[in-house]
């Protein structure tokens, strides 16, 4: 059945919470032993080693393919889903797209609570990658939340009412939040999102009680090299400052480095390990000119003291980052027979978007193995201590160079899962590149996407029939099983294009994903031989979660279209998505219920005016488009439906339309802000003459029709 979305969300209380579970109640205890009580699923990866494996047995090998929907839920918006669903005595928790929290009965999917955090639509300008979240931590009775526009919340478990909210940046600036919170004895730590446009990162400890802030670590140095009065300003003095010139655009917009996924607690070693992102600008001849060193703490894996946030040791994936690849990605501790003489040894394992899968001692990092994953171009191997050797036409971003991978990564932040049963880490692996070649930051203003690079060197303003076509062959996507002991895949599954889903995988050796077109599956953990499938008609990015209610298990996953390969890679798609609403489904075995029908697209791909013809006004359009208009609305104009496409809009139907919306931001409140400071009247003519030239175009290759011509009035 389908549960009803926000019907009385704001009138129900206590009372059907404790219907379903006598609230929240988690405890540090119950975090640190989250592993012998599986039929839960406490913290977002599951347990304190994020391993994403679950001791649930009803579902297995044999039974796999009588899965059905036990129920599902329409979320209260469009746009991207990337949560994991939480469920703790009895009560599902998760997020959706714009910060939105809603609490369902896990066994019945009845709404409990919505709380919605009223993030401005103007904040969706300061994303790179959609207006989306990727869940919510729980703690005492408490349900904590990282909000899009800077706010750390804590509500009600019972009500979702909200509790406290403390600002955890400088909203004047850049930043958002993304990731999830994690809970580590006593204190929620959240990190933040924003280097595409220019921040400074970092990760902050807060009291869960009270919402005061307890301790931070700052990624990238104080712009003077300073102390802070910060649990960084050690590192700094020590390790840090020294790799950082004295000039350039770090100590303008703050260097990067934000933390935005990963934070994981080793509780063996009382750590804290945070996943640090990309520089910014991207481009370090502008970030940091005269210096030469590594950029101390970007694309790195930080060990911080769980009670103070000091630094113990950090392991940096790509030094002096130039092409955006972040190692905040997916952080799972575990441990592998990799000793003497074949002892365990607990180690920290990661997949960064540099295309390396890293095998470290988490006691100390020390770099005990590492092995491309994916091709590369950037760099040839990795030393003995885990650096790579870059292929120096890498750095030439003067005359330009094809980086692979691109920036969205050999693995971007969908979860990967190991069992420790087969050995094996099952890892969402992606194929793509990047032409990389300089262009100036824009100072004038921050809110705008500042890489340093012109991502649309090489892309024509016009393109023959058939291309698209060749290149949505070359955009690949794989789930591959990894041994991390021999460092080889032991199978790998193909899927129809990159960004698909994050894994689950139980102890009667079955791997879940989605992938971004929909289709949701139970694989075998040891073969990759598929069980199980079904399609749930929207892309499918978060990572499922497992648990167990009255002996009957459960599988959970959310949908919704949207994230940053739908939002900036419009023309991967021969189709646009039409914008449905997000979704929960919940499988069990024998389930009978059935896939709601998606939105029907309702926009009719014709051209709403005549071309402009204008090669000169039209070429000017196509570089501003690029600078100023791509990244959210897609290369060559083409949308996958996440935000309108262009092309088909009435909004370009007439000068006056289009200058409303691009100049006097009549669409601000939905995140479409004034772009008066980026663009002259004129050249937002040019960027409407650009848009209607690719609508024309499409029409020219066969992807879209003419628009009807009026016939003509009859005369006797």
């Amino acid at each position: 059945m389908q549960a009803g979305a926000l019907t009385g969300a704001l009138l129900i209380l206590g009372g059907a919470a404790t219907q379903a579970g006598d609230g929240a109640g988690v405890t540090t205890e119950r975090l640190l032993n989250a592993e012998k009580t599986p039929q839960e699923w406490l913290t977002y990866g599951g347990t304190y080693d994020e391993q994403r494996y679950a001791r649930l047995s009803q579902i297995d090998k044999k039974n796999a393919d009588e899965l059905g929907i036990a129920w599902t839920y329409d979320l209260a918006t469009s746009r991207g889903v990337e949560a994991t669903p939480i469920i703790v005595d009895g009560v599902m928790y998760l997020t959706g797209a714009w910060s939105i929290v809603y609490a369902l009965d896990a066994k019945t999917g009845k709404e409990l609570w919505v709380y919605d955090p009223k993030v401005s639509g103007e904040a969706a300008a300061k994303s790179c990658c959609d207006v989306i979240n990727r869940g919510v931590a729980v703690y005492g009775d408490k349900v904590y939340v990282g909000v899009f526009d800077g706010r750390l919340e804590a509500l009600d478990a019972k009500t979702g009412k909200l509790v406290w909210s403390t600002v955890t940046v400088d909203q004047s600036k850049p930043y958002t939040i993304t990731g999830a919170p994690r809970i580590v004895k006593g204190r929620v730590l959240i990190g933040n999102s924003g280097s595409e446009f220019g921040v400074r990162g970092y990760v902050s400890a807060y009291d869960a009680e009270t919402g005061a802030l307890d301790w931070r670590f700052f990624i990238t140095p104080n712009p003077d090299k300073k102390p802070d009065g910060a649990a960084s300003d050690e590192a700094f003095a020590r390790l840090g400052n020294d790799t950082w010139g004295d000039e350039g655009a770090w100590k303008t917009d703050g260097g990067g480095g934000t933390a935005w996924d990963s934070i994981v607690y080793d509780q063996v070693n009382d750590t804290v390990l945070v996943g640090t992102g990309n520089a910014s600008p991207f481009n370090p001849k502008i970030r940091d000119p005269k210096g030469n060193g590594d950029n101390l703490f970007l694309s790195s894996i930080l060990a911080l003291d769980a009670d103070t946030g000091a630094y113990k040791w950090h392991f940096q994936t790509t030094p002096r980052d130039m092409w955006d690849y972040t190692a905040t990605q997916s952080i799972i501790l575990a441990d592998l027979p990799l000793g003497k003489d074949g002892a365990k040894r607990r180690v920290v394992m990661q997949a960064p978007k540099n295309g390396f899968f890293y095998v470290l001692d988490a006691a100390t990092g020390e770099f005990i193995s590492g092995a491309p994953f994916a091709h590369q171009t950037w760099a040839t191997g990795l030393d003995d201590k885990g650096r790579p050797i870059e292929n120096p036409a890498a750095r030439d971003s003067e005359a330009g160079f094809l980086a692979i991978p691109a920036p969205s990564g050999a693995h971007n932040w969908h979860p990967m899962a190991y069992n420790p049963d087969t050995g094996l880490v099952y890892l969402p692996a992606q194929q793509m590149a990047q032409f990389v070649q300089d262009r100036p930051v824009d100072r004038t203003n921050p809110m705008r996407w500042n890489p340093g690079y012109d991502f649309a060197a090489g892309l024509p303003p016009t393109y023959p029939a058939g291309t698209l076509e060749e290149v949505r062959k070359n955009l690949t996507g794989t789930l591959m099983a990894w041994d991390p002991v021999v460092q080889k895949p032991a199978w790998v599954y193909p899927h129809s294009g990159p960004f698909n889903g994050g894994l689950l995988t139980t102890e009667t050796g079955l791997v879940f994903q989605g992938d971004i077109k929909g289709y949701f599956m139970a694989l075998d953990g040891s073969t990759g031989q598929k069980l199980w499938g079904m399609n749930l008609k929207s892309g499918i990015q978060a990572a499922p979660s497992t648990y167990e209610i009255d002996g009957e298990q459960y599988v959970a996953v959310a949908t919704g279209w949207g994230g940053s390969w739908a939002l900036n890679w419009g023309f991967a798609w021969d189709k646009a998505v039409a914008p449905d609403v997000g979704r929960v489904f919940v499988f069990k075995l024998g389930g009978k219920g059935t896939v709601p029908d998606p939105m029907q697209d309702t926009v009719e791909k014709t051209p709403k005016a005549e071309p402009i013809k204008d090669a000169a006004l039209v070429q000017k359009g196509f570089v501003h488009y690029a600078e100023n208009c791509m990244v959210c609305h897609g290369p060559l104009a083409i949308s996958s439906g996440v935000l309108p496409d262009l092309r088909w809009s009435y909004v370009s139907a007439s000068k006056e339309g289009f200058h409303d919306v691009v100049i006097n931001g009549a669409l601000s409140d939905n995140g479409m802000i004034s772009f008066a400071k980026h663009l002259s009247a004129d050249d937002a003519e040019a960027v409407r003459a650009y848009v209607l030239d690719q609508a024309w175009l499409a029409v020219k290759n066969g992807d879209a029709s003419a628009p009807s011509k009026p016939e003509a009035p009859k005369t006797n």
